[in-house]
């Protein structure tokens, strides 16, 4: 697999919740880090949540902290987006990307070398 595949995206309202999931399965990704970004209409590519390699460190923007919760499961390739309370302003597409490194606590947008195409959440108010 060259890249990772979004998924889960779609519309809510305000207050609701949805899980995006990011297939990302096999050796080109399972020792390194993954993150979730956002970009909106007219906006610069946001920093949302990322995670280590093995799952047990993640980090969050200040924007989602507390809403939004990144996990992965390993078995599965998989690295999952959890967003509750959702706002309009999180409306967005969203892309799930992997780090270059195994771990990311200092990783910054240019830490990460491959992206998926995104999937559109759209909060209504």
């Amino acid at each position: 697999q060259g890249e990772p595949v979004e998924s889960g995206g779609g519309s809510v309202q305000a207050g609701g919740s949805l899980r995006l999931s990011c297939l990302a399965s096999g050796p080109t990704f399972s020792n390194y880090g993954m993150g979730w970004f956002r970009q909106a209409p007219g906006k610069g590519r946001e920093f949302v949540a990322d995670i280590n390699w093995s799952g047990t460190k993640s980090y969050y923007g200040n924007s989602v902290k507390g809403r939004f919760t990144i996990s992965r499961d390993i078995t599965k390739g998989t690295i999952y987006l959890q967003m509750n309370n959702l706002k309009p302003e999180d409306t967005a597409v969203y892309y799930c990307a992997k780090a270059d490194e195994s771990e990311v606590d200092d990783a910054t947008i240019s830490d990460f070398g491959s992206w998926g195409r995104g999937t559109q959440v759209t909060v209504s108010s």
